[in-house]
């Protein structure tokens, strides 16, 4: 139970909804108790009854018997009607309280959880697949929901009426209860047992279910790569065999449960044979009426519910402290990149790095090594290199993605710890070189880093972009839906669908990170030109592979295995004589080599 600790600032922020549930849980149970107590004063009085009406035979009398007869009958039977009538309005505001709250706090967990994934820093993600990211937000989440919701509903009200019911048993005969509740000490030691089997069984059964979770969403993402490889009847092979593990475990699990109930109703069984025994001998003697056995026997199959209930509840409580357990688990992580102080910040987006290193913490790969070089503001600065070079290491430190190992990188003065990041990511259009567009519409994807927005401005960041004639062509133009991922559009057109998306922000910083490379010459050099006029006085980054990008960029910085190799102008470069100009040259015979 230590993992379902954390529920209790849930409890604790509904306490009054379960604080009234218990009350309806109390006064339900006592409704239900009572009348048995009827039952068994009804049936001695009948006995009595049909006693006399039968001593009468023959006589005026017992036509008077008959009437007194049928009314007392039919006052216990309104009485009873009338108790039960009670207990399930009680009931039913039991639920309305316990339940509904457990549906708040299962709203509320979800959000947490979110919020919680969302502070979490791009490593994370890099470290977790997003199936089991989301098997714990929904699978798990709801299997929580059933231990705060019904499990705890159906706990108190065992609890409850078990404490009534056997209270009311001594009451009538100490030694006929004690037979009845001989099977008892049985039950804990099975429910003990069974218990074990079932935790250790449903913490295997959520991580076959992440995994699987994980493979489907990993596969409809890659669908298109599937079909073009003719992959589909080895995909589905290796589905079938991870959902049968899935289905092995699940049903493990079940066969310990189908076996936990008969076991509990033999035992009810049992207490029913020893009460009509015992009980009867006592009838017998003149200890008890039958009318107490009946009492009993009422007591006994009311009894029958929360015991077999016991097993069920025991089945929630420990899934759900399997699936707490996994949610804890990411709760307890911190975010590696926490915000700074500095909220009020205006950047001007003067850029320095300072004898920077970077190695990355899931693959232990060195990426930059003692990098050191300055942009200052409004300047139009391009990085190139090789692949793996570490240009896109650079943009994602610049953005903050990853805290640097050793070294410091300053914007405007502070160093990046001391800035608040949403202040901070605000201020900068970043267009990553993998482009992700949401299953939205293409105006919603290109407002999507503004909270309100006009047509006009989304427009006019289409037009910079390039993409605004493409879009118009579409029937719904600007109201398209995209699939997931944007796989509607084609890759030219969502990589600048995506540098719409970082223009209309009017960032202070903008951060292209080799995100032209699906675009033809002619676009390039539009895009460029409007983003010559929209980032006037405003620091550029542009990361590229083809120079005709960057020539004319106020400075070139080439990298070459994490290291800085050569800076300057595209002229200054050249005269060099270095990397910058044997890229240069191999690119000009690709292109030469492409004419003819």
């Amino acid at each position: 139970m230590k993992h379902l600790r954390y529920l209790n600032k849930y409890f604790y922020k509904y306490k009054w909804r379960i604080i009234p549930g218990i009350i309806f849980v109390v006064i339900s149970n006592i409704f239900a108790v009572i009348p048995a107590q009827v039952i068994g004063y009804a049936f001695d009085l009948i006995t009595e009854n049909i006693q006399v009406y039968t001593l009468f035979n023959g006589f005026n009398r017992q036509e008077i018997i008959y009437d007194i007869f049928s009314k007392t009958l039919l006052f216990f039977g309104t009485l009873v009607i009338s108790l039960y009538i009670l207990r399930g309005l009680f009931l039913f505001l039991m639920r309305q309280t316990i339940i509904l709250m457990s549906r708040h706090i299962e709203f509320d967990m979800k959000n947490d959880i979110y919020q919680h994934y969302q502070r979490l820093s791009l490593g994370f993600y890099r470290r977790n697949n997003t199936g089991d990211l989301m098997a714990r937000a929904t699978e798990d989440v709801n299997r929580v929901r059933m231990y705060v919701g019904p499990a705890i509903m159906y706990t108190i009200n065992t609890f409850v009426l078990s404490l009534l019911i056997i209270t009311s048993m001594f009451n009538v005969n100490a030694k006929l209860a004690i037979f009845c509740l001989l099977p008892l000490p049985l039950l804990v030691v099975i429910i003990y047992y069974v218990n074990t089997l079932i935790f250790k069984k449903s913490g295997r059964i959520q991580e076959r279910l992440s995994d699987l979770s994980s493979f489907v969403q990993e596969r409809f993402s890659g669908i298109r790569i599937i079909k073009s490889y003719v992959r589909e009847d080895h995909t589905r092979d290796t589905f079938k065999i991870q959902s049968n593990e899935y289905k092995e475990d699940s049903m493990s699990l079940v066969k310990v449960s189908a076996l936990f109930y008969p076991t509990m109703l033999l035992l009810i069984g049992m207490s029913t044979i020893l009460t009509i025994y015992v009980g009867g001998i006592q009838v017998i003697n003149g200890s008890i009426t039958a009318g107490n056995i009946a009492e009993f026997i009422i007591y006994i199959t009311q009894l029958t519910f929360p015991v077999t209930m016991l097993g069920w509840v025991t089945s929630l409580i420990q899934r759900a402290a399997a699936s707490q357990e996994r949610i804890n688990e990411f709760l307890h992580i911190a975010p590696d990149i926490q915000s700074g102080k500095q909220s009020e910040v205006e950047l001007t987006g003067n850029i320095k790095f300072e004898h920077v290193n970077f190695t990355y913490p899931d693959t232990g790969i060195k990426a930059l090594t003692d990098i050191n070089f300055e942009i200052k503001s409004g300047e139009f600065v391009a990085i190139i290199g090789k692949t793996g070079s570490g240009k896109s290491t650079l943009a994602n430190l610049i953005m903050r993605m990853y805290d640097v190992d050793n070294g410091k990188i300053k914007v405007d003065g502070y160093t990046l710890p001391e800035l608040n990041l949403s202040n901070y990511r605000n201020q900068i259009g970043f267009v990553p070189q993998e482009v992700f567009l949401f299953s939205d519409s293409i105006k919603n994807n290109i407002a999507f880093g503004l909270d309100s927005v006009t047509d006009e401005a989304v427009y006019d960041a289409a037009k910079s972009a390039s993409v605004y004639h493409n879009i118009m062509n579409f029937e719904l133009r600007f109201e398209t839906m995209l699939g997931e991922r944007g796989i509607t559009l084609s890759g030219g057109q969502k990589q600048r669908v995506s540098i719409a998306r970082a223009l209309i922000k009017s960032p202070k910083v903008l951060i292209f990170d080799d995100c032209l490379s699906a675009v033809d010459t002619k676009t390039e050099e539009e895009i460029l030109q409007n983003l010559g006029k929209i980032m006037k006085d405003k620091t550029s980054i542009l990361i590229a592979h083809r120079i005709s990008t960057i020539k004319n960029a106020d400075k070139i910085i080439v990298l070459d295995e994490g290291k800085i190799v050569e800076q300057g102008t595209h002229n200054e470069l050249l005269k060099l004589g270095g990397r910058y100009t044997d890229l240069y040259n191999n690119q000009l015979l690709e292109e030469e080599s492409n004419v003819f």
